[in-house]
């Protein structure tokens, strides 16, 4: 049986499944606030955990160590700079066949994955070259 959620985690939830792309948790909090539901970042943070634990939202980690928040419903993958920070999207998945027989196989309840390449981009090896 699922806890009931807190106003906070509604809150939250409704702010991913509404956004198109993943947002940090200063983020979701200054965006919660500018809608005038004011949160704590501490909230927020509790928040996220629980909605994680929950398989209620995604978590992908950039190369810097932050962390994006997004809704479960996003399959989005993507490749990433590691020098400029720029992450690009995109929307074959090679893993989904793969995620099906793993959850039979061991049994296993998968609420989401990632896949995420990090590289250059093309400005960055252009800049490196010179």
């Amino acid at each position: 049986m699922k806890a009931k959620r807190t106003r906070s985690q509604e809150r939250i939830l409704q702010l991913l499944e509404t956004n198109e792309r993943s947002l940090s948790a200063q983020q979701i909090y200054l965006e919660l606030r500018n809608r005038n539901q004011h949160t704590g970042l501490a909230t927020v943070y509790r928040a996220l955990e629980a909605l994680k634990q929950e398989g209620c939202l995604q978590v992908r980690t950039l190369a810097n160590g932050e962390s994006l928040y997004g809704s479960v419903h996003q399959d989005q993958h993507h490749i990433t700079c590691l020098r400029c920070g720029e992450s690009i999207p995109f929307d074959s998945c090679p893993v989904h066949q793969l995620e099906t027989e793993l959850q039979a196989s061991h049994n296993f309840k998968i609420y989401y994955h990632t896949l995420e390449f990090f590289g250059l981009c093309n400005q960055c090896q252009l800049a490196e070259s010179h």
